[in-house]
């Protein structure tokens, strides 16, 4: 990762479109234009924006390809209202895809960027070429439809997410898997100009509005992983509690062309505390 670098999440300049569907949509895009490989469309996880992607692990991947980053509807520096379903916030996305005319891509979802991910490639498959699901879970899954308990649930629905929330939420207990999150929240921290304002409270309503109904148990649901036909990296710690780690077992069951990656010590912020990791195991996979 290079600071001074203007193919940096740290640096590059945050860009906008207007879409078909009225909304402004604020995104980045960055990294290496490549004839071999298309653009990668990285979609976040609940609550964040733009800012909350990890510098080191989105120029790791730029840095062999271009990078797209997006606040859907409602988002960051995006106008118009968040959808309060996965499938609205699918049609944001080819809304948005659409007016920036991308029409081939490869596709990476975190978190409930994940469901949404799953139903683009379902929705348009014929864009989609390849596809990484990153701690997430499939439509109907597993302890998804309460959305977590305890200490977690008051970290997710904090009216003011601290830091200390994100380290309950996305990194195990052990003193190694916390220092790694410290070091995540300082990366998060580099970049100084034109940052997104945060996901306010109705952002968060709405997805998580979205998140339970995707969530309501349905094993006749995984029978729509079938039509997935890509090729699919699945990855997960191997004790997530937001999105339990058993959700990626299943997509990794029912998804007939996936890869399985499990990493160690590790919960759901995982790629963030092993963004070097990650990043290689992403990039070699796209470009396999």
């Amino acid at each position: 990762m290079n600071a001074e670098s203007p193919q940096s999440q740290i640096t590059t300049p945050n860009l906008h479109v207007e879409a078909a569907d009225g909304v402004t949509y604020r995104y980045r895009r960055f990294g290496t234009p490549n004839q071999s490989e298309l653009p990668l469309l990285c979609l976040v996880h609940f609550r964040a924006t733009l800012d909350n992607w990890d510098p080191e692990l989105v120029d790791r991947l730029a840095a062999q390809r271009e990078v797209i980053l997006v606040d859907l509807a409602g988002v960051g520096g995006s106008t118009g209202i968040t959808p309060n379903t996965v499938e609205g916030m699918a049609h944001n996305a080819f809304a948005f895809l659409d007016a920036i005319q991308l029409h081939r891509y490869d596709l990476l979802g975190f978190s409930i960027g994940g469901f949404v991910a799953q139903e683009m490639t379902l929705f348009r498959p014929w864009q989609v070429r390849r596809l990484v699901l990153a701690g997430t879970a499939p439509r109907g899954g597993r302890d998804i439809h309460l959305y977590t308990a305890g200490a977690i649930r008051d970290a997710a629905f904090d009216d003011a997410p601290t830091a200390k929330n994100l380290l309950t939420l996305f990194f195990e207990k052990s003193a190694s898997s916390q220092a790694k999150g410290v070091d995540f929240l300082k990366r998060l921290g580099l970049r100084t100009a034109e940052r997104d304002a945060p996901a306010n409270l109705a952002v968060r309503d709405a997805q998580l509005t979205a998140i339970s109904a995707w969530g309501v148990r349905d094993d006749s649901r995984l029978q729509r992983l079938e039509s997935i036909r890509q090729p699919v990296l699945v990855a997960n710690g191997d004790n997530d509690e937001m999105v339990p780690t058993q959700n990626t077992y299943l997509l990794a069951e029912h998804l007939p062309n996936a890869k399985l990656s499990i990493y160690s010590d590790a919960g759901h912020g995982f790629l963030f505390q092993y963004p070097a990791d990650f990043a290689a195991e992403v990039n070699a996979f796209l470009g396999g």
